[in-house]
């Protein structure tokens, strides 16, 4: 006997590219990158945000720095986040945001102190709202749907941004965050950075979802894929929506597909278990290579300017490590300051024993 089905629901997953792996645009720019002049600021950034990765992995292996996690091949994701967002908007990164974070104000010197192991390198100077950089995998995207849940109830013209790995879409965190921010129709984004590795785990073993952007079917939010090493998609996605988070349409939930070109960080040897074939093919599609021959084709770039903005970020990057060298060690009376408004009397006792055995250093 034969049953009779209907179809109740289909699905759609969107992909957005601009600039081919060569340099070429493959569509007219968005009417917000009309202006050379802002697709040149977006590659600077890029350029200083590697310059950073580099130097903080050098620092790393010096012993002047913690556990690093490198963004190597990713710098498009992050600046193309902080590039669209407005200033009092509010972003809830995890540990592979630098790029967005520096486009909002945060320091460098900042980040090195936090990965030297300071806990003063999450109080930014600028941008208090933001939240500091968060580890445990997927638990952000769960702060960002509360602080989403509060700027609707005050009626806020704001949006929050949280950023995620591929691995931390496979977290109960995550899935819960995406259901919560569809039924309350959240003013929120997500950002899937997709770079293809949770550690040494391949995509291809996290999920047999076709793509992750799809997740965001089954909580109700648009989705969409992105070129994730193509910096105008990132904006031109990102931008988008985040003006539909602020204007009451609801969350959104973006798939950025790029490539981890570094080890998952430097307590990490990717050469375990990733071939070098697969990293050099990537290597094709970094995004800083692919803007530069752009802005070559459109020749408003040539090597001297290249030479000159190396030589600015260098110098941009030295100036932060020194400020960083710069910062004296925290007292270790500092570990019970922000704890409670008042001290059980069991860490009472604690900080006074901390107190007459180092004092105030």
């Amino acid at each position: 006997m034969e049953i009779t089905q209907k179809i109740i629901a289909e699905f759609e997953v969107k992909y957005i590219q601009f600039l081919d792996p060569q340099g070429n645009l493959l569509q007219d720019l968005p009417n917000s990158l009309q202006d050379i002049k802002k697709v040149v600021e977006l590659y600077r950034a890029m350029v200083e945000t590697r310059e950073f990765d580099a130097k903080a992995i050098l620092l790393q292996r010096t012993g002047k720095l913690g556990t690093y996690p490198s963004i190597l091949g990713q710098e498009a994701i992050g600046v193309g986040i902080g590039a669209a967002m407005r200033l009092n908007d509010i972003f809830c990164p995890y540990y592979r945001d630098c790029g967005t974070q520096f486009w909002r104000g945060v320091k460098m010197s900042e980040i090195l102190l936090y990965w030297g192991g300071d806990e003063r390198g999450s109080n930014f100077v600028n941008n208090k709202q933001d939240f500091p950089i968060c580890v445990p995998v997927a638990s952000q995207t769960l702060y960002a749907v509360g602080v989403a849940a509060a700027i609707k109830l005050k009626k806020e013209p704001r949006v929050v941004v949280t950023a995620v790995g591929d691995g931390g879409t496979s977290r109960g965190d995550f899935y819960e965050a995406i259901n919560l921010a569809g039924v309350w129709q959240l003013p929120i984004v997500f950002i899937i950075n997709n770079n293809q590795w949770a550690i040494s785990v391949p995509r291809s073993q996290q999920t047999l979802a076709f793509t992750l952007a799809q997740k965001g079917i089954a909580a109700g939010i648009y989705n969409e894929q992105v070129d994730g090493n193509d910096v105008i998609a990132m904006y031109y996605a990102v931008q988008k929506a985040v003006e539909k988070a602020r204007n009451g349409q609801g969350p959104s939930l973006i798939e950025a597909l790029t490539y981890r070109l570094s080890d998952h960080t430097t307590a990490d040897d990717a050469k375990r278990y990733r071939s070098v074939e697969e990293l050099e093919k990537h290597r094709l599609e970094d995004p800083i290579l692919r803007l530069y021959q752009y802005l070559l084709l459109k020749k408003v770039w040539n090597e001297k300017e290249e030479n000159n903005l190396k030589e600015k970020a260098a110098n941009k990057v030295q100036l932060a490590v020194e400020e960083y060298f710069g910062i004296k060690p925290d007292s270790p009376l500092a570990m019970f300051d922000h704890l409670y408004a008042k001290l059980p009397d069991a860490l009472v006792i604690q900080r006074e024993e901390v107190s007459r055995l180092f004092g105030d250093l």
